[in-house]
Formats: C-alpha cells, sequence, structure tokens
C-alpha cells in the first residue's frame, strides 16, 4: 500500500476543502470580478478538465487489465481524485457563466498554444495518443501495468506544467490552491510510480 493511502487521504482532504468554499469562486480575488472566457482562470479549468479526463479513462482501462491490487488502488485514487477535480472545474466555468470548449488552442492562456501538436489526438503536453490508449487496452497483467506507469508518469508531468502555470497567472485564490495541491500531489504520485515501474523491472520513458 505504500504511500497510495496516504496520497489518496490528502487528495480527498483537499477536494473537500475546495468543494466547501465553490460557492465564492466568483469572486475569491478579492475584486468581486467574474473571469473572462480569455482569463488563465477558464483556460486551465477548461484544459485541465480535458487533461483530466483521460487520466480517468486510462485509469480505467488499466484496472480492466490487471489483477495487481497496488497498481489497481493507485488506478482507482487517481480516477476518483481527478474526476471529482474535473467536475468542480467544470462547475466554476458555469457558475462564471462561461463556455466549456474555446476556439482558442489549448494552452493559449499559458502562451503556449502550439506546444503540443494534437496528433493522434494528443491535445496537450503528456496526453496519451489514441494510438497509446488503444494499445494499453489490448496489454494485459505486468505489460499493462508498466505501460500504464509510463503513461502515467508522462501525464502528470504535463498536468504539473499546466498546474504551475495556474499557480502563476490565476487570480481565484481557491483555484491557485487547487492548481497547488495538483502539483504536490502528482509529484508525490511520479514518485512512487517509478518505485512500481522498477520494481517490475522497468523505468519511467521520459
Amino acid at each position: 500500500m505504500r504511500q497510495v493511502g496516504l496520497i489518496a487521504g490528502a487528495a480527498a482532504t483537499a477536494l473537500v476543502a475546495a468543494g466547501a468554499i465553490t460557492y465564492a469562486v466568483a469572486g475569491d480575488d478579492g475584486s468581486g470580478r467574474t473571469p473572462t472566457a480569455e482569463s488563465a482562470d477558464a483556460g486551465f479549468a477548461r484544459d485541465m478538465a480535458v487533461h483530466h479526463q483521460q487520466a480517468v479513462e486510462m485509469s480505467y482501462i488499466v484496472r480492466d487489465r490487471t489483477k495487481d491490487e497496488e497498481v489497481r488502488r493507485l488506478a482507482y485514487d487517481i480516477a476518483q481524485t481527478q474526476a471529482n477535480q474535473r467536475g468542480m472545474m467544470l462547475g466554476w466555468l458555469d457558475l462564471w457563466g462561461l463556455p466549456k470548449v474555446s476556439s482558442e488552442p489549448p494552452m493559449t492562456w499559458m502562451d503556449m498554444g502550439g506546444m503540443a501538436s494534437g496528433k493522434d489526438g494528443a491535445l496537450m503536453p503528456g496526453m496519451a495518443t489514441n494510438t497509446e490508449l488503444k494499445k494499453l487496452g489490448e496489454l494485459s497483467g505486468k505489460q499493462a501495468e508498466i505501460f500504464y506507469l509510463q503513461l502515467m508518469t508522462d501525464h502528470h508531468k504535463g498536468g504539473i506544467h499546466m498546474a504551475e502555470g495556474c499557480v502563476e497567472k490565476c487570480t481565484v485564490g481557491v483555484e491557485k490552491r487547487l492548481a497547488q495541491g495538483m502539483v504536490d500531489a502528482q509529484q508525490s504520485e511520479i514518485g512512487l510510480m517509478a518505485d512500481l515501474l522498477k520494481e517490475r523491472g522497468a523505468a519511467p520513458r521520459s
């Protein structure tokens, strides 16, 4: 079990705390202003909701492809945490009266709209391609575990980069705190996944 339970507990605590003040998020920068559609606050919420959705998808795929309890537990924790965070971010967009999609490329709010090519479904850094998702669904046992841990490590690295961008650029306090919580939790999970890969005679891809 190692760190998995501790990480999940910390994530759950952060979610409860953030959820308790969601009602006030529109004016949480102290100005009473609602973020605009082009703001970092809205851009991060939109992009990270998409990024998180793929992590949830990958996690449920691997739970069906292995019987290893430690990997299954980690995948479940990631899926639950990121599904809840995704719901919060989409809820904020509703609260702000802003669209959940944009005509601008992903990560434009970070001045990095051309950073990911979008080729084969990889819309943002760290995201798996459609080909990789298909491969994950075809593997089983140890090979599925290794590929999932490698994909999720890359996914977390991309997510951390985006979350750090929100910590720097977002103005809504509760969103900035959620983003910092993502950085902390996903860095811990990267360390755990490196250990799990090592146990399986493998290593992160990058």
